[in-house]
């Protein structure tokens, strides 16, 4: 499909309502700025509830998690942004970490599990994303999947797994690796796995599909990819399942999609307004019934396809440490995985 450049027209009404922003012009500016690393398919349906609930009129700049993170550290406090909302806890923590994000409220925090939110309360998770192996029924039952992800690398695994190494769930994995195993355990992993002639994936919807057709056995992969396929429920021929790893480790790992406010924020009540919004029921209920995620305020219930997060073994680490996004990328490219 051929791609059109944007007329010179509509760049100019752009820019003027930039400037007339920027210069204060209180009735071209919105009553929130929103820097989403989501996907406008799946936040602006969020975006359109949170605009009747609240009255507000909230202008949405779309990128990926880490590049509106970046967009945020390099604007400074000039950034129009007030509330960053993204899908990594990774780019929180690096939001954090400079300084870029106010203290939220106790009575926000308390509404999800420590586990979930910055250890110094600069951010919260509005949902949760699983890692697990998928894997194909057909061929192998769970009885047969390794207690850890590290045994992936063994012989007997050889040529029958897939990871997509590009995919920003699985670097945020690797990070997780690295805190937990430490650096020579996870590049000694990586060395092998790719020994083991593991197959790269493109990103997790063509690795989910190599396992329905029985191209690879198990794949790296986030949840709810799976449940995409089961929506008429779990009986749906579908030669193929999730599974957390017994011993849980980084192949364990449910990373969140979560919110902070700017210390810059030009409209910090509405920030916060949006952050609470995340964790209402109306929102929590969107995560798990539409996008297939974990909702993270107990109250409530997972979809009953999803395996309860109660139940899964998470590794005990501050996802505010999973930022070294760079350190990961270097690494992955030193041992040829990238």
């Amino acid at each position: 499909m051929r791609r059109h450049a944007p007329s010179l027209t509509v760049l100019a009404a752009g820019c003027a309502a930039w400037l007339a922003y920027a210069c204060g012009d209180e009735t071209a500016a919105p009553d929130l700025v929103v820097y989403s690393g989501r996907a406008k398919a799946l936040v602006q349906p969020l975006i359109d509830q949170f605009e009747a609930h609240s009255g507000f009129e909230v202008e949405v700049h779309y990128g990926g998690s880490a590049q509106m993170a970046a967009a945020i550290l390099d604007e400074g406090e000039e950034s129009l942004a007030d509330v960053y909302y993204g899908q990594d806890a990774g780019a929180l923590g690096s939001l954090a970490k400079a300084g870029r994000l106010s203290e939220l409220p106790e009575a926000l925090l308390e509404k999800v599990e420590p586990r979930f939110r910055a250890r110094d309360g600069r951010w919260i998770g509005a949902s949760g994303r699983a890692r697990v192996l998928v894997y194909n029924t057909s061929v192998l039952t769970e009885a047969d999947l390794p207690d850890s992800v590290l045994e992936l690398a063994e012989p007997r695994f050889k040529g029958r797994i897939g990871w997509a190494p590009k995919n920003g769930s699985f670097q945020a994995f690797v990070t997780a690796m690295r805190l937990i195993e430490g650096e020579q355990t996870t590049r000694d992993w990586l060395t092998a796995m790719i020994k083991n002639e593991s197959k790269a994936y493109r990103d997790n919807m063509p690795l989910f599909e190599a396992v329905l057709n029985g191209e690879i056995d198990i794949g790296l992969s986030n949840h709810y990819y799976l449940f995409r396929f089961l929506e008429d429920g779990p009986d749906v021929e579908l030669p193929a399942r999730n599974y957390s790893p017994r011993g849980g480790g980084a192949g364990a790992l449910i990373n969140i999609a979560g919110a902070g406010v700017l210390t810059s924020a030009r409209h910090p009540k509405a920030a916060l307004d949006f952050a609470e919004y995340l964790l209402s029921n109306e929102a929590q209920i969107y995560f798990a019934e539409e996008m297939f995620e974990y909702p993270l305020v107990k109250r409530i219930s997972t979809h009953p396809l999803i395996e309860p997060l109660s139940d899964v073994n998470t590794p005990d680490i501050d996802l505010s440490q999973l930022d070294d996004l760079a350190g990961t990328l270097a690494l992955l490219h030193e041992v040829g995985a990238l």
